[in-house]
């Protein structure tokens, strides 16, 4: 009787110790440390030959089929250099790159975890503009940059979000799609505080009250610059770490659907095939803008259409592709909270982050870039930040929402289409 009793009293110690071990690699698999030490949520890496590999990001997609537009645009530049049509082509043949980046950031944010992938998501959905952004800048195209990264913030919040609220309502009518509250109004505050700091630059500007007339301008832009990047760094801080817990519904939640998906929770490429793809469609990118921005004043006069409208409207809507049907992809799976981290995240990305680099960028290239936008252009990003908030405010999302904010788009781009913009004189 005493060795039975031994040996019960030894499995149940094995057992506690085992639940314990398991509670423990639970907990730490969550924060991201042991996801390849368990076979049956390790990543699986495909081995792709190169023919296969290009098949599967080039030949997979059909929107593919407008990258022949790229070379074309080169072709065009050298043989009849007609800066309309080349303006044209290049915006089409940038537009399937926009959207094959995001699917290479997508394919390597399976071997990094849904968090850092979320980020990485956000950085190469943002590249397009950053990159045009750097060569305008080069250029000295000082106003094509500020309406670009404008044009870009407010297609994120509008256009991007209201098709995702619109689509994911018309799913799911019959219900309001709910999403986290909390995270919504922390988002809302840092895209104030991005106005904020766009705001009092053009406030200092058109009430003639700088100390030192002219300098003092542009001392406040660099200075707010600064200012917004390290409370952008902060963010990222308290996204990553201290808030790292808010991510696990969403990893549940992934959890969950990995039996129905089966094969789609696998990625199709490897994690070095993801990081060359990314550098090769970037690089073309870059090509392509550099064709892109040259061609932009000329296109401006040959079609009699303003630079803001082309800046503002025409541009951010090739750099949000990827952005646009992921957002609403997300929405049509009921997963309002990644909708949401696709297009407000990416508006505070570039109004936190690309906005403020880009006068860093410009202070190193001896550009007088800065964050007067001017009045017209400050005071529509500031009525839109307004009225996105409201619409965030109470965590829930429909159809007549997300009609709303397209609707308020629309005006936008009515607004800057018959905007004539004082520095283009």
């Amino acid at each position: 009787m005493g060795s039975v009793n031994e040996l019960e009293h030894k499995s149940l110690f094995r057992k506690e110790e085992e639940d314990a071990t398991q509670a423990k690699a639970a907990s730490l698999m969550e924060q991201g440390s042991l996801s390849l030490s368990f076979p049956e949520h390790a990543t699986k890496s495909p081995k792709n030959s190169v023919l296969r590999s290009i098949k599967i990001v080039i030949f997979s997609n059909k929107l593919n089929m407008l990258l022949p537009f790229g070379p074309l645009a080169i072709l065009v530049h050298y043989m009849i250099d007609s800066k309309g049509w080349v303006f044209l082509l290049s915006l089409i043949g940038i537009t399937p790159l926009a959207e094959r980046l995001g699917y290479a950031t997508e394919q390597l944010a399976f071997y990094t975890g849904p968090t850092v992938g979320g980020l990485l998501n956000a950085t190469f959905g943002n590249v397009t503009e950053l990159i045009i952004s750097i060569f305008a800048l080069k250029n000295g195209m000082i106003r094509v940059v500020q309406l670009t990264l404008l044009g870009s913030i407010l297609s994120n919040m509008l256009l991007v979000l209201g098709c995702a609220f619109f689509c994911g309502g018309l799913v799911f009518y019959q219900k309001d799609q709910v999403f986290d509250k909390g995270i919504a109004v922390v988002n809302s505050g840092l895209l104030l505080m991005a106005v904020m700091g766009i705001l009092f630059p053009a406030v200092l500007h058109y009430t003639h009250s700088e100390v030192h007339a002219g300098s003092s301008e542009m001392a406040l832009s660099r200075f707010s610059s600064c200012i917004m990047l390290i409370a952008y760094a902060a963010y990222l801080f308290f996204q990553l770490k201290s808030q790292s817990n808010s991510y696990s519904p969403l990893e549940e939640e992934t959890n969950e659907n990995e039996e129905t998906c089966g094969e789609d929770e696998d990625p199709e490429i490897s994690k070095w095939e993801a990081i060359i793809w990314l550098s090769i469609l970037t690089a073309w990118v870059s090509l392509l803008s550099g064709y892109l921005v040259d061609a932009i004043e000329g296109a401006s006069v040959s079609w009699n259409i303003p630079i803001a409208f082309i800046s503002v409207i025409l541009l951010p809507i090739v750099g949000n592709a990827a952005e646009h049907a992921g957002a609403i992809m997300f929405a049509m799976k009921d997963k309002l909270d990644l909708s949401l981290g696709v297009a407000i995240g990416s508006s505070i990305q570039i109004s936190m982050f690309v906005v403020p680099f880009c006068v860093v960028i410009g202070w190193m290239m001896g550009e007088q870039m800065d964050l007067n936008f001017q009045l017209f252009e400050t005071a529509m990003l500031f009525i839109t930040v307004i009225v996105v908030a409201f619409f965030l405010q109470e965590g829930t999302s429909n159809y007549f929402k997300g009609l709303m904010l397209i609707l308020c788009y629309l005006i936008v781009a009515a607004s800057f289409f018959v905007h004539e913009d004082p520095h283009e004189g």
